[in-house]
């Protein structure tokens, strides 16, 4: 079985020595990330995305609650649980704490036996929760990503890449008379098909911060984050393509080849604020209709553009 990924557990408090004293806790459990100030949790949690956030009210610059607020108002860091641990025990700022979206809320000093159990909990309901949005998240037949997956991290990615105007690729495909397929060799075959499909495209992206999506019937769509230059996604495309035909699987229905193919709209583009992820989903289709146009069975690129 593939090993897990390390839960991570990111500490926030401008006194270094409660930040070693936490993390010593937990050292040997998880992965233990710090911060000193509000500005630079948010940092490590838009790019680290921990499992759970220890946070202290009383910080420099960004107090806990500001850094909570932002946290919770960011789809990259909204669903990060935030337990607050704090030198006030007063009702106010406990619910405060909460009706920001906190999960609990502890009072210092430490107990470390009722921080370690609330951590074990926090960490556990995470994990629960991840796994029910898993379920919800992975189309049935194929076991990839499903549509609402593909919309959920593309907008994110989106959003990501506008705040620092890099560059995000989006790759959008077909499989060629697929409706001629189901009609000659039927939907239990049909069914084997888009699974050799789908299973092909996610061996091929290599990267793990990828993602290969089953877009909807015979289409499906790989997002790639930090996306390569154009070239580099045009020859990732190619690839994808001349695997698909290795399968070799029949498809005398066909009229583009004695065996499946597909077809592939490419988009690169430099996100920013002022648009939307819609855009780059429409550039790609556009792409993805030319390859149809063009004679099926090839790739077509558009890039550079500002989505």
């Amino acid at each position: 079985m593939p090993e897990l990924p390390a839960v991570k557990l990111l500490i926030v408090d401008d006194d270094p020595a409660t930040v070693e004293l936490i993390a010593e806790l937990f050292r040997d459990q998880y992965e233990t990330l710090f911060a000193l100030s509000g500005e630079k949790a948010l940092e490590i949690a838009a790019t680290a995305v921990p499992d759970l956030i220890l946070l202290d009210l009383m910080l420099p610059g960004l107090d806990g609650f500001a850094v909570c607020a932002q946290l919770k108002a960011d789809p990259l860091t909204s669903a990060i649980p935030v337990l607050f641990i704090t030198g006030r025990a007063d009702s106010i700022t406990e619910t405060r704490a909460l009706e920001l979206g906190a999960m609990d809320y502890i009072t210092k000093p430490i107990n470390p036996l009722v921080l370690k159990i609330r951590v074990r909990n926090q960490i556990e309901l995470k994990q629960a929760r991840d796994r029910l949005a898993k379920l919800a998240t992975t189309d049935g037949l194929t076991g990839i990503a499903n549509r609402r997956r593909f919309d959920e991290i593309l907008a994110q990615e989106h959003a990501r890449h506008a705040r620092t105007g890099t560059q995000l690729g989006l790759i959008m495909l077909d499989i060629d008379h697929f409706k001629a397929y189901n009609d000659t060799y039927g939907h239990v075959l049909g069914d084997d098909c888009l699974c050799a499909v789908a299973q092909v495209l996610e061996h091929s992206l290599r990267r793990n911060t990828d993602l290969v999506a089953r877009y909807g019937g015979e289409e499906f769509a790989c997002i790639l984050v930090d996306g390569p230059p154009a070239q580099g996604a045009l020859t990732l495309a190619e690839e994808l393509r001349r695997q698909v035909a290795d399968l070799a699987v029949p498809h005398k229905s066909s009229p583009t080849a004695e065996y499946v193919t597909i077809s592939l709209g490419i988009i690169t583009a430099c996100c920013n604020q002022s648009t939307s992820a819609s855009l780059l989903i429409k550039q790609a289709d556009e792409q993805l209709y030319r390859a149809k146009n063009s004679g099926r069975n090839r790739s077509c690129l558009v890039q550079d553009l500002n989505c």
